[in-house]
């Protein structure tokens, strides 16, 4: 989604920001962090010479790679702070160091340690005849393949509408679900939603949805077993991305030895209502 004319937050989200960019990112904003303060010490014991003993006269490398064993407390030996100035600086440098240390495990830690959900949505949502009733549905796989306790979906649409001052705006509705909780989320989850008198999409067609820019957004959480913390997985499926008359081909069958496997390599296919089976 564009959005055009919001302000930027800058450094006031700083944190947000640094937690949701791209782990890549983050070490490179590291990195040139790590650099940038190796190098403005570095520049700093040049000014007073002779700051760094044994440290070539006027040598911009000595004093970087001095400041790198004092940043990051190695200390070859080879290299020594001489005078009040360069003291002074070493124990400033000491204190930025920790902080740096402090900051970036603090950062990798919460990036690491921030539980993700694995959780695999059909590419396309269907709208098939269920117990007689026109019913949209749609699968969900937890691709971890443990425990998901106390799991719950909600559904909405979004499109537009119109209201009685003839102003058009987008406008969210509910769409209960026939089993919006199940106390083990452990392999599939098909999410079905009626399309009797009382749904939003009562009467509804392909056309009519993306006449109106409809679009079906899902939130489904619980709590992770390995990690004991609630996560979240959100899809959103597009009115193209919809289709009637379909069916889901059956991903659970019985093998000999009477057990149940389920195949994922059909979660996403479809068929015709007693066709075959579509990629």
């Amino acid at each position: 989604m564009l959005v055009v004319g919001q302000e930027s937050a800058g450094f006031t989200d700083l944190y947000h920001r640094v937690l949701t960019m791209p782990v890549g990112e983050l070490l490179l904003v590291l990195g040139a962090a790590y650099l940038t303060i190796n190098i403005a010490f570095g520049l700093l014991y040049m000014v007073v010479p002779g700051s760094i003993t044994n440290a070539r006269p006027g040598s911009f490398l000595d004093a970087f790679f001095f400041s790198v064993q004092t940043l990051s407390t190695v200390g070859f030996g080879d290299k020594a702070p001489h005078g009040l100035y360069a003291d002074s600086l070493v124990t400033l440098e000491s204190f930025v160091g920790l902080l740096n240390i402090a900051i970036t495990t603090g950062l990798v830690f919460a990036r690491v340690s921030k539980p993700t959900a694995r959780v695999l949505f059909s590419r396309v949502a269907i709208v098939t005849q269920y117990d007689g009733m026109p019913t949209l549905m749609f699968r969900a796989a937890n691709q971890r393949g443990n425990q998901v306790l106390e799991a719950q979906v909600m559904v909405n649409v979004a499109r537009q509408v119109t209201t009685l001052e003839g102003h058009t705006m987008r406008a969210f509705f509910d769409l209960p679900v026939v089993r919006a909780r199940s106390p083990l989320f452990l392999l599939s989850w098909t999410i079905m939603h009626r399309l009797d008198e009382s749904s939003p999409l009562f009467g509804q067609t392909a056309e009519t949805m993306r006449a109106e820019g409809a679009d079906i957004i899902v939130v489904l959480s619980g709590v992770d077993e390995t990690f004991a913390q609630r996560i979240h997985a959100r899809h959103v499926y597009s009115a193209d991305q919809i289709l009637w008359d379909k069916q889901f081909v059956d991903i659970l069958s019985l093998l000999p030895d009477g057990n149940r496997t389920i195949d994922y390599r059909k979660f996403h296919d479809v068929r015709d209502d007693g066709g075959a089976p579509t990629h």
